[in-house]
């Protein structure tokens, strides 16, 4: 069973920057969605970006284009999510989601809008301060 670690959250000003990283145990292969989601509490669950290993591509929400970017290391099965320019609407848990191939180029991009991967971190938090 692939499980997933994150790090990297943490307390930031407006205007500052964190990077997620999200670790998956125990699979090496080159074909998988791995996406991050954020809830705020009282609000309901957000797709935040997602990348395909299947094809390379990667999807962000509008909230965060230009602002976040996810990014991959396949040598350390992990997946980045680079955060500037933090608001403080952008406090929240932050999770990583992720499915294991083999995954067709299009099923990422499905189940990142429906937020239906099947393997979940644990989150970890992201606090930022105006």
């Amino acid at each position: 069973q692939v499980q997933l670690v994150e790090s990297g959250g943490g307390s930031v000003q407006a205007g500052g920057s964190l990077r997620l990283s999200c670790a998956a145990s125990e699979y090496s292969g080159s074909s998988y969605c791995m996406a991050w989601f954020r809830q705020a509490p009282g609000k309901e669950r957000e797709g935040v970006a997602a990348f395909s290993g299947t094809g390379g591509d990667t999807y962000h929400a509008d909230s965060v284009k230009g602002r976040f970017t996810i990014s991959q290391d396949n040598a350390k099965n992990t997946v980045y999510l680079q955060m500037n320019s933090l608001k403080p609407e952008d406090t929240a848990m932050y999770y990583c989601a992720a499915d294991f191939g083999p995954l067709s180029r299009r099923y990422c991009y499905s189940r990142f809008i429906s937020g239906s991967l099947s393997v979940w971190g644990q989150g970890t938090q992201v606090t930022v301060s105006s």
